[in-house]
């Protein structure tokens, strides 16, 4: 597992209805933000790809997933630093990926979402 439930724990104060909430949501707007961020990056659409990272970047730390939210800042740096930094995205995305869409299948397993 490489997510953790302590921030939203410590937000929730015991309301599961409010934990619920919170994971549906990840569930519903991150996977939808990594394909656009992908798109983004495929595109080179430097603008897109920094404002994508940058609104994923506080979902994954709201998961504990404090690698991932290193990876999607220094995603949202390389794509709002002027010059050719498609390489150092290109190297650093999958990554991302790989790690948001398993905490993406470990969190419908684990909230029968």
């Amino acid at each position: 597992m490489i997510y953790s439930l302590d921030k939203i724990n410590e937000m929730a104060e015991g309301d599961t209805d409010f934990i619920n909430s919170v994971i549906q949501v990840f569930l519903e707007e991150v996977p939808m933000d990594l394909e656009n961020l992908e798109a983004a990056i495929n595109d080179k659409n430097y603008e897109k790809v920094y404002k994508l990272a940058h609104k994923i970047k506080p979902n994954v730390d709201l998961l504990g997933m404090e690698q991932t939210r290193a990876i999607a800042l220094e995603i949202e740096t390389l794509g709002k630093t002027p010059g050719n930094n498609s390489a150092a995205i290109q190297e650093k995305f999958p990554i991302l990926k790989k790690d948001v869409l398993q905490v993406i299948a470990e969190l419908k397993n684990d909230f029968n979402f």
